[in-house]
């Protein structure tokens, strides 16, 4: 074993950025920020070379691919794009957009981006749940009022994650739980996460950055650049004049139950096997959100292929034919998600996000240390694509410098949930900034260009906001 210099480990999401920035192609960056990662890691394990980087590089992608929760979400991503051509092709989106606005729940531009963030905001227990219902409710609409994909990216992507962390009675409420619950505090996790989320200042500032954008339709910087240039996407256009809106409404019903059912048949089974006798609320809190999503998606498919084949005017074989071209409409962010996830575990494992993590406790006035915490959150997030994974990281440094150094574990806590919601809001190798793309059915990179102003106006906010309080409270 070789020891390097501990700042190379900063190297390869630089390069990922730098190139992605300089030719507007993502996959390639992410490859070759992960090429530079397994060449650091030959480097540090003593067997440097670019042929052995190389190779390790595709053992990356085959490991990666081998895990079960990421082979669920690459499955997830290729058949929710069936689902949604299913929804186009027979007419279903066309009709609910009709309905939907002659019934006046979104006849307007503001009432349509109301039931968008309300959406959001109501479908609180997954994130992925959230961005998917969100954006297959609204793709239709958006495009009837002349508003952009990216602007249905952004309200999606920066209310799912927002949300859920302040309403925690979910899988991301019970993973943080889980993370601060080994720690003797005063409070208890749950009276934590409740303090965590009144000073949880980028979350909070960012729903209500949202609320005005849909509220006065005013959008700025890049946005506001791809808005004036807007030509309507062509993605909905081959609509069935016979469409009928259950085509449409039932799969989605079916998934957003289907969810939280199996949300709740998961947890039950783990707590089941740990002896423990759990409530509905329990079991749906420790449930697994992949395992979840994975097959509500497949029952939501089967239930939209099948109210369509008995229909005259489908058959099986055109069924299938446009299901596998709803499947190439997604290659490309699926692409895009694998590298990311294979990225994120080789930096994770170069140690990008620990050398992030220990500038924290080095030398800092008590005062300006949960600001730093928020920075240092928001980075590991970014250069990681995970906010669980920062969570995991941050916690585990930011609970002990609050026991020993008096600072408000509350604050503490908070700053690291924001920190890394905020990074992921900014990061291109983030998988929520991928299924949002997805849901909202624009580019990556566009969404993350226009997404990016907003997000690091209500991070910079947060950073005045906690250096305030770091003077007040310490």
């Amino acid at each position: 074993m070789n020891d390097i210099p501990q700042w190379l480990s900063l190297l390869p999401p630089i390069v990922a950025l730098v190139f992605v920035l300089w030719r507007k192609e993502v996959v390639s960056g992410l490859l070759l920020g992960l090429f530079t990662s397994e060449l650091l890691l030959t480097l540090q394990a003593g067997q440097f070379g670019l042929f052995t980087a190389f190779l390790n590089t595709i053992e990356r992608a085959v490991a990666k691919l081998s895990e079960a929760g990421n082979a669920r979400l690459i499955l997830f991503s290729l058949l929710i794009g069936v689902l949604l051509a299913y929804m186009r092709f027979s007419g279903g989106v066309a009709a609910t957009v009709n309905k939907m606005i002659n019934a006046g729940v979104a006849s307007t531009a503001r009432r349509t981006g109301m039931m968008t963030f309300g959406t959001g905001v109501v479908v609180f227990l997954e994130s992925n749940l959230s961005v998917l219902t969100a954006g297959i409710v609204s793709r239709g609409l958006f495009d009837k009022f002349k508003m952009s994909r990216e602007r249905l990216a952004y309200i999606i992507d920066s209310t799912s994650a927002p949300i859920c962390i302040l309403i925690f009675l979910n899988g991301w409420g019970a993973f943080v739980m889980g993370l601060i619950a080994p720690y003797e505090l005063a409070q208890t996790p749950v009276s934590m996460m409740i303090g965590a989320a009144t000073l949880n200042v980028y979350a909070l500032s960012t729903l209500a950055l949202v609320f005005y954008t849909v509220w006065t339709g005013k959008v700025y910087g890049p946005l506001a650049t791809v808005e004036q240039s807007l030509t309507t996407p062509q993605i909905e256009s081959e609509q069935s004049v016979e469409g009928r809106a259950r085509d449409m409404l039932v799969p989605l019903v079916v998934l957003v139950v289907s969810m939280i059912f199996f949300m709740y048949l998961t947890g039950n089974q783990v707590l089941i096997d740990k002896g423990q006798s759990p409530s509905v609320i329990d079991s749906i809190l420790s449930g697994s959100g992949g395992k979840s999503v994975l097959y509500a998606t497949i029952l939501a498919t089967l239930v939209s292929f099948s109210m369509l084949v008995i229909q005259p005017r489908f058959n099986h074989q055109t069924l299938m034919s446009e299901g596998f071209k709803g499947m190439s409409e997604l290659l490309p962010l699926v692409a895009i998600l694998f590298v990311s996830i294979c990225l994120g575990a080789s930096v994770r494992e170069l140690g990008t996000g620990e050398f992030i993590s220990g500038l924290v406790a080095s030398y800092l006035p008590l005062w300006i240390v949960p600001a730093i915490v928020f920075i240092a959150g928001a980075f590991a997030s970014f250069t990681t694509g995970t906010s669980w994974g920062t969570f995991a990281l941050m916690v585990p440094i930011a609970m002990p410098i609050s026991i020993n150094l008096g600072i408000s574990p509350e604050l503490m806590l908070a700053a690291v949930l924001g920190g890394g919601v905020f990074g992921d809001h900014c990061s291109p190798v983030s998988d929520t900034t991928a299924v949002s793309s997805l849901a909202a059915g624009c580019d990556l990179l566009s969404h993350v260009k226009t997404q990016l102003p907003y997000a690091a106006s209500c991070g910079l906010f947060t950073v005045v906001v906690y250096l305030l309080l770091g003077v007040s409270m310490i």
